[in-house]
């Protein structure tokens, strides 16, 4: 029990009071940089209930919107499907289209359930568009998502935003950000085993 208890103890430490989270969150992330392109791939994560995006899939709306208010795309293609009813990818080009990205500017794949089915059910898509083709999503899903496409043959540039990072920041988000970075680290492992990535 003492050592259970220091082992806790420890683990409280090292996520409450080092950059240990940050450092793993970049990790995932991969090569930063942020590059410009024709079509941007936005993966949806989660939704709260049904109209209320989960607050993965807000950053990421946020970040494809800050993306084309730069003025490098051409197209945004949203991907996710997550509540059959109100499907992720849906909500997010509502956000975009509310917040000025024109309706012809954003394609939507809303079948997807999975990182997995994000890169096979956007792959006809994508065959069908010319240009740079850039993937963004959180830092923490972007080494298994990039994989992902890879292994079925898309090419796409990495564009992470920090979203571990961020959190990692202060001490009261750390926990939920470590949170994130198990359960990543844990479907990392099983889409490996699966040979998906």
């Amino acid at each position: 029990m003492v050592v259970l208890l220091a082992l806790l103890g420890a683990l409280l430490v090292v996520i409450s009071a080092t950059p240990f989270v940050k450092w793993w969150g970049a990790r995932l992330a991969g090569e930063w940089n942020d590059p410009n392109g024709d079509v941007l791939v936005v993966l949806g994560g989660g939704v709260l209930d049904p109209g209320v995006l989960a607050s993965n899939s807000y950053w990421r709306a946020t970040y494809a919107l800050w993306a084309w208010q730069a003025g490098h795309f051409r197209y945004i293609l949203l991907s996710g499907s997550g509540d059959p009813q109100t499907p992720v990818a849906d909500l997010m080009a509502d956000y975009l289209k509310f917040h000025g990205v024109p309706a012809g500017a954003i394609l939507v794949e809303n079948h997807s359930a999975s990182t997995r089915e994000n890169a096979l059910f956007t792959k006809p898509i994508l065959e069908k568009l010319s240009g740079r083709k850039v993937l963004l999503t959180s830092d923490y899903h972007m080494y298994r998502a990039l994989r992902c496409f890879h292994k079925i043959g898309v090419d796409l540039e990495p564009r992470p935003f920090p979203d571990a990072i961020k959190r990692g920041n202060g001490w009261t988000s750390r926990w939920s950000a470590f949170t994130d970075l198990i359960i990543e680290t844990a479907k990392i492992g099983y889409y490996w085993k699966q040979g998906w990535i």
